[in-house]
């Protein structure tokens, strides 16, 4: 699973924000943010949380226990039922008519 800090920069690249508007909506120079999302040092939950904020994303904790659904849910690999898709019985009701 990528980093929180990989994940952060994915999110804005998905959202098309560049730093400097990052940056501008959470009240950071460029630069601090640039700081901020390498990883190389440590940042305050407040910063992370207007980061997030800013990228329409929020970070958690999740249980150790959960984890494991919580990455599946993430990568795409267990989003549920397709509720979209026909049942078996409407299915063989479509072939009897």
């Amino acid at each position: 699973m990528p980093s929180f800090y990989d994940q952060l920069q994915s999110r804005r690249a998905a959202r098309k924000s560049t730093l400097g508007e990052v940056a501008r909506l959470i009240g950071m120079a460029p630069s601090n943010l640039t700081t901020a999302l390498s990883g190389k040092h440590d940042v305050r939950a407040s910063t992370l949380e207007a980061i997030g904020a800013a990228l329409d994303a929020e970070w958690v904790l999740v249980p150790r226990e959960h984890l494991l659904a919580v990455r599946r849910l993430i990568e795409g690999k267990d989003s549920g039922p397709d509720r979209e898709a026909k049942t078996s019985v409407e299915m063989f009701l479509e072939q009897a008519s």
